[in-house]
């Protein structure tokens, strides 16, 4: 229904609709006629938070409600992942209120939202209202935080990923040892295999300290007072054992290590960090293609947002073929897109043989071993990921105010990382040339590909004085 044309197809996905186009597209659509409304969600958090988000409707005509409801569903989708919010207020059309209320219900097409937005992350339950007037919305209030760029004394940090656990041993700012071991948290129902590797990764750093002054911890997932809220590390133990030994793990471990300073951060948030303190700017949107992806963000004024930024559950690809994420049932989502199995899934497609039972680390692995011999399979495996990476930014862009953007992560180690950001700034400058002029992509060397989470999480606690 919606006039849509690449000017950058990707090689190994040809039924690829870009979220960025589509929006794009829409409210041409929409605009073009005079009896376009505004339509503006609030979105709520605990303490008051709340964030504004303003788009465009077209009522009255038939032929558009089924794109209205699309345009006004697919942002709400996004808004959640990255802002987070238990109460969500609508004003403008009743009507898309109540369908939106519908499909983010506990039974709807959305319950996996609903259930994790709601009791999971703030504890409360999850709901849509209608404001009729635009006065009737809740003010806008953040509360931006300052954390990380500690680096004196004796510092331990981790990061926790899908299929490996880094760690790094810090004194006064220069990094004594990093290193990291692999492990498989995903489908483990042992609360004790998760705590004893993190565990792990502490002690090993410490052994090349004097003694640990911080402990700082970077991790997938939506962390609240160092207590993890939602994290697919942890998917597969059941409820009652994530609550009684997860959700107060880090806590236990603070006391292990004699009541230490310990912060722990969504792996993303630490991301976005380590390109801020490397930079010495604000302004900054880190993405980790790893097992999953991770998002985080640093204001143009240096500071933290009480965001989740959780861009493995956004949408990115708007095609009704699109991958479904595994763990939201939801298609065309980040993690689908920006990680290792966004490769596993285009080996295949590229014609590269390999078991379907490696891991997916090995997967990459193979690929990227391809991709040194300039394989021209794996070009296009690489080509592909940075073709939706271009469009990907370039819909960021409509939600986030940022000017650099490092990347990080397994996916991009190697050539295959370099051809990912030289074919992503292809697509923004020749489809989004405004946004190209404003925009810097950086890959860090490879040491901080792989360990600069880690190094940066050890930053994170301010050292008792």
């Amino acid at each position: 229904m919606l006039p849509i044309t690449m000017t950058c197809p990707p090689p190994l996905d040809p039924g690829f609709i870009p979220a960025s186009l589509w929006h794009l597209a829409y409210t041409a659509r929409v605009t073009a006629s005079a009896k376009h409304r505004p339509l503006v969600l609030a979105l709520e958090q605990t303490d008051g938070i709340v964030s504004h988000f303003r788009t465009v409707y077209l009522p009255g005509e038939e032929e558009v409600a089924a794109l209205n409801l699309r345009n006004i569903e697919r942002h709400l989708k996004f808004l959640l992942w990255q802002r987070g919010a238990f109460r969500v207020h609508l004003f403008g059309d009743a009507t898309l209120t109540r369908e939106l209320a519908a499909l983010y219900c506990a039974d709807g097409l959305r319950a996996f939202d609903h259930h994790f937005m709601g009791q999971r992350v703030y504890r409360q339950p999850f709901e849509i209202v209608h404001c009729a007037r635009e006065s009737d919305l809740p003010a806008e209030k953040s509360a931006p935080r300052k954390l990380g760029g500690h680096w004196d004394g004796c510092r331990v940090g981790f990061d926790l990923g899908g299929s490996d656990r880094k760690f790094a041993a810090v004194m006064d700012g220069k990094i004594i040892h990093t290193g990291e071991v692999k492990w498989s948290p995903y489908f483990n129902n042992d609360p004790a295999y998760h705590i004893a590797g993190i565990r792990d990764c502490i002690v090993q750093a410490a052994a090349y300290l004097p003694r640990v002054d911080a402990i700082g911890g970077s991790a997938a997932g939506v962390y609240v007072d160092n207590e993890p809220r939602v994290a697919s590390l942890f998917r597969g133990l059941s409820e009652d054992a994530f609550e009684k030994h997860i959700r107060p793990c880090f806590h236990q471990l603070q006391k292990e290590w004699n009541g230490v300073p310990l912060e722990v951060a969504n792996d993303g948030e630490v991301t976005a960090l380590a390109g801020a303190m490397t930079l010495g700017q604000g302004a900054v949107l880190g993405l980790s293609l790893g097992t999953s992806t991770a998002g985080g963000y640093v204001t143009p004024d240096g500071s933290l947002t009480p965001w989740l930024n959780e861009l493995a559950f956004v949408p990115f690809d708007y095609s009704a073929d699109a991958p479904i994420e595994e763990w939201s049932g939801d298609r065309g989502c980040g993690a689908s897109y920006f990680s290792q199995q966004a490769v596993g899934r285009l080996a295949i497609k590229a014609g590269i043989e390999l078991s379907e039972t490696m891991p997916l680390a090995e997967k990459l692995e193979q690929v990227q071993a391809l991709m040194s011999r300039d394989d021209p399979r794996a070009r296009r495996i690489f080509e592909t990921i940075g073709t939706w990476l271009g469009y990907g930014l370039a819909h960021l862009s409509t939600y986030y105010d940022y000017r650099h953007c490092l990347i990080l992560g397994r996916v991009t180690s190697g050539n295959g990382g370099e051809l990912i950001l030289s074919t992503a700034r292809t697509v923004l400058q020749q489809a989004f040339p405004e946004i190209a002029a404003t925009l810097t992509l950086h890959l860090p060397d490879e040491s901080s590909k792989r360990h600069g989470q880690a190094v940066a999480a050890a930053s994170l606690p301010q050292s008792k004085k």
